[in-house]
């Protein structure tokens, strides 16, 4: 007699994707076949990036990570500092991808974020016609290291009429003014001396949130060098390269909200950061005539 035979046994059920171990609030992305260099189109010569050169890291508080305005989420935080949403809600300019080693591959970018110049309704509008500080941005979220962390390609362009070409020294410039204004900094702060030991930290606040920021300057992500960067020839500067090297990693967190025991408001350091832009742009005008 021959024993009756049953269906084949189904296979099993594929492996979770691995998750590669994170000591530093993000993980490295050149260690699952990413880059800290964007896809830029039609660059001349071809194939050349920008450099993600912030990082606002996991270790921040989770609600800075939500992608949203509500509950002090990160536009919240961006308007806390300065930046804000495109003019009108409308996205100017030519889109850059990255592939941040998560799994993803090369997506472009979640948003781009524009200096307001003081009005965080309108003032982007402003920027993009003006030129100004601004940068694109990225969730490190997939399978296979999902981070949460924000990865920001950060930049100082100049005015439309001049194609938002990026000023002298702007990546280095661009990220440190940045910093500066997120960690509310009275002065300029000094781009050429920057080591893998700076660190500032201040307090931001907007819509009863207030932000308490960190901002540590990191060796070994991105080189300095101006090969592969787009408009090398002419961002680095007196014989320097395009960028530094240096990426600025941020820790933020929430240190009061609407309801918690908080007298100051608003724009509490709206003020310092608009003397502090003033400042900038005197710098930026006279970097573009070195």
């Amino acid at each position: 007699m021959v024993a009756a035979r049953g269906p084949p046994p189904a296979p099993a059920p594929p492996l979770p994707p691995h998750k590669r171990s994170t000591n530093y609030g993000y993980y490295i992305p050149m260690d699952g076949g990413g880059s800290m260099l964007t896809q830029v189109p039609d660059t001349y010569p071809a194939g050349l990036g920008e450099p993600i050169n912030v990082i606002i890291s996991a270790y921040s508080d989770s609600a800075v990570l939500q992608n949203n305005v509500a509950n002090g989420g990160l536009i919240n935080y961006f308007q806390s500092f300065g930046f804000s949403t495109e003019c009108l809600g409308q996205h100017s300019g030519s889109d850059q991808a990255a592939d941040l080693g998560d799994g993803n591959g090369y997506l472009n970018e979640t948003a781009v974020i524009r200096w307001d110049y003081g009005d965080a309704n309108l003032g982007t509008c402003q920027e993009t016609v003006e030129g100004g500080n601004h940068f694109r941005y990225w969730i490190q979220n997939g399978q296979t290291a999902d981070s949460g962390a924000i990865f920001m390609a950060t930049s100082y362009e100049m005015p439309i009429a001049e194609q938002h070409n990026i000023i002298v020294n702007g990546y280095n410039l661009g990220r440190d003014w940045l910093v500066g204004n997120a960690t509310a900094q009275s002065t300029i702060l000094p781009s050429l001396n920057m080591t893998n030991t700076s660190t500032y930290s201040g307090q931001t606040s907007f819509n009863n949130y207030t932000y308490a920021t960190t901002a540590t300057y990191v060796p070994g992500l991105l080189q300095n060098t101006s090969n592969g960067i787009n408009h090398y020839q002419s961002v680095a500067v007196n014989g320097l390269n395009a960028i530094d090297g240096l990426v600025a990693v941020l820790t933020v967190k929430i240190v009061q909200q609407p309801g918690s025991n908080t007298s100051g408001a608003g724009w509490s350091n709206r003020p310092a950061r608009l003397m502090w832009t003033l400042l900038a742009m005197a710098c930026a005008m006279l970097a573009s005539l070195l």
